[in-house]
C-alpha cells in the first residue's frame, strides 16, 4: 500500500525526503503564486559576510564600554579639584565654629 501525503499531513516532515514541487509550465517567474517554491536569488558568500558582521558587532559594546569608561575618568579627573575645594571651604567653617565656641567658652570663663 503506497499512501502520498497532502500537504496539510505530509507523509514525512524531512525536507529531503519530501518530492520537490512541480512547477506548471505554462507560469513564469513574474506570475507565480506567492509561497510557490521558485528560487529568488542565490546567496553565495553569505556566511562569510555574516561572519565578519558578527564578529565586528560583537566588538561593538567592548568599544563602547571602553569610551564609556574612559569618559567617567575624564569627569571624575575634572570633579577632584571642586570635591577639593568644596571640602576645604567646609573644613573652613568647622575651623570658624570652633574658633566661636572657644572664644566664647574663654569670655565666659574669664567673666566668673
Amino acid at each position: 500500500m503506497n499512501i502520498t501525503g497532502t500537504i496539510d499531513r505530509p507523509l514525512t516532515h524531512d525536507p529531503m525526503k519530501q518530492d520537490p514541487m512541480k512547477r506548471a509550465s505554462a507560469r513564469t517567474a513574474d506570475s507565480a503564486p506567492a509561497g510557490s517554491a521558485t528560487p529568488d536569488t542565490t546567496i553565495t558568500g553569505a556566511n562569510e559576510s555574516r561572519q565578519n558582521r558578527t564578529r565586528e558587532m560583537q566588538l561593538i559594546p567592548e568599544a563602547m564600554a571602553r569610551a564609556h569608561m574612559e569618559q567617567r575618568t575624564a569627569e571624575a579627573e575634572q570633579a577632584r579639584p571642586v570635591q577639593r575645594l568644596m571640602a576645604a571651604r567646609r573644613m573652613q567653617r568647622r575651623a570658624e565654629r570652633a574658633s566661636l565656641r572657644a572664644r566664647r567658652a574663654l569670655a565666659i570663663a574669664v567673666m566668673h
